[in-house]
């Protein structure tokens, strides 16, 4: 019985920690062993019901199954639209119109779905499948057209909103877990500890944040592609973008290698899962770009080579 109390108490004070929204510090007489003394003030309390994290789930699955198969279709040279009535892949992407704004929702209420999974830990996953979702998948139709420019407009916005709400997911989780991990118990109060040096927000343990060099990366890259919408696909701008995206696809790939890899996930099976999933997608996308680009340059060098023969067949004449 006591075990099972002293679990369940260490369990709550580990939930406590990870919710936890503002630490106090308090002065300490002990500078030598307890140079800095914190404890808990303010933190998320409560939630959702399982319901709330099935549906995400549903949606987050929904998500990678998408994107999964259009990447499969583009394969096969025909991912633009599919079905009888040719309806835009747009709408069921991860980064369109319809999915993101689902995302969005999730993750600005994500510090309260914890009952089956934890969002803290899986949240990542959701931005990175945006990113993979808008860098993979662009409209090759209406070029030049200032409405997808638009479209493409609202992604970022919605790019930029989903980083902010995950970091007000994963900062407090992040300084739970180096709080718990870098830290001794005073025995003050529960939920009070001692420390060798002060406590940042984030944590020194993680260094993955939603607003990032990723976000960055990844914005920059739909900006050229707006650019090139309403401008033109000049070689210049041609080239910027391709350096954007290919930029965009080093940082994704990182961080989705880092948060499988080095990122401690606890006993949730799922949070590597996820990120060895999306990290599938990541190189299977990046292969199709390659492999898009090869064909595109074996087939100019064709060209050049069919009008090589045209222009001596004309000096003959």
């Amino acid at each position: 019985m006591e075990e099972l109390l002293h679990e369940w108490a260490v369990n709550n004070i580990s939930t406590v920690f990870f919710k936890c929204t503002r630490w106090q510090v308090e002065e300490t007489a002990d500078l030598l062993n307890c140079p800095f003394h914190y404890f808990c003030d303010s933190w998320y309390a409560g939630n959702y019901p399982p319901i709330v994290d099935l549906s995400v789930l549903l949606v987050a699955v929904g998500s990678f199954l998408s994107a999964a198969a259009f990447t499969v279709l583009e394969f096969k040279g025909c991912g633009e639209s599919f079905g009888p009535r040719n309806f835009k892949r747009r709408y069921f992407l991860p980064s369109g119109p319809v999915v993101l704004p689902l995302m969005l929702v999730a993750l600005a209420n994500g510090q309260k779905i914890d009952t089956l999974f934890p969002l803290s830990q899986v949240g990542p996953s959701l931005l990175l499948l945006i990113y993979v979702s808008a860098l993979a998948f662009e409209n090759k139709a209406d070029r030049r057209n200032t409405r997808v420019a638009v479209l493409e407009a609202s992604t970022v916005s919605g790019i930029l909103h989903a980083s902010l709400y995950l970091d007000s997911i994963v900062l407090p989780y992040y300084t739970g877990l180096d709080a718990l991990a870098s830290s001794v118990f005073s025995g003050e109060c529960p939920m009070c500890v001692c420390r060798k040096e002060d406590l940042v927000a984030g944590g020194r343990l993680v260094s993955y944040r939603g607003c990032s060099k990723t976000m960055l990366a990844i914005v920059a890259a739909l900006f050229s592609r707006m650019v090139c919408r309403i401008i033109g696909e000049g070689m210049s701008a041609l080239l910027l973008k391709l350096l954007l995206e290919a930029i965009g696809w080093l940082y994704a790939a990182a961080d989705a290698v880092y948060l499988m890899i080095i990122v401690p996930q606890g006993s949730h099976v799922l949070g590597t899962m996820a990120y060895g999933l999306v990290c599938a997608l990541i190189l299977s996308n990046v292969f199709r770009r390659l492999y898009g680009l090869c064909r595109w340059l074996e087939a100019r060098r064709h060209m050049e080579r069919k009008e090589d023969i045209g222009f001596i067949v004309l000096e003959i004449v």
